[in-house]
């Protein structure tokens, strides 16, 4: 059944890669990190795997960082260094912070469109 909270309304999803997509619903993980930054806020679904697992509040973009500055914060991101190290291949990583995560129970499958590889339009979000 459709909460109501969220029912009818224009949504961001943002893919996520499992384990982390599942922490942050879980509100183990509440710093999503990425190449660049985003100006959305407010509420978002995460989504991975063509299932939408919950919402969190994006709340601010942090940044940039290295990844040693964020090796320091591997309890709110759960990223190793090597991990972060990699991914960043030289250039400088933002967190993304949420707050306030929503999990659904069961998951919600989601339609993604061809391409999609970050964001996902969701309309009339039930």
């Amino acid at each position: 059944m459709a909460s109501p909270l969220f029912s009818g309304r224009n949504m961001k999803g943002l893919i996520v890669r499992q384990p982390y997509a599942k922490w942050i619903v879980e509100g183990k993980k509440v710093w999503e990190i990425r190449k660049t930054p985003t100006r959305i806020r407010g509420r978002i679904v995460i989504i991975s795997e063509k299932k939408a697992l919950g919402t969190v509040e994006l709340v601010e973009v942090l940044g940039p960082f290295t990844p040693e500055e964020l090796a320091d914060h591997e309890s709110k991101h759960l990223a190793s260094y090597d991990f972060l190290k990699r991914y960043s291949n030289g250039k400088k990583l933002y967190a993304w912070v949420f707050a306030n995560p929503v999990k659904f129970d069961p998951p919600r499958e989601v339609e993604i469109p061809n391409g999609a590889q970050i964001w996902v339009n969701l309309k009339n979000w039930r």
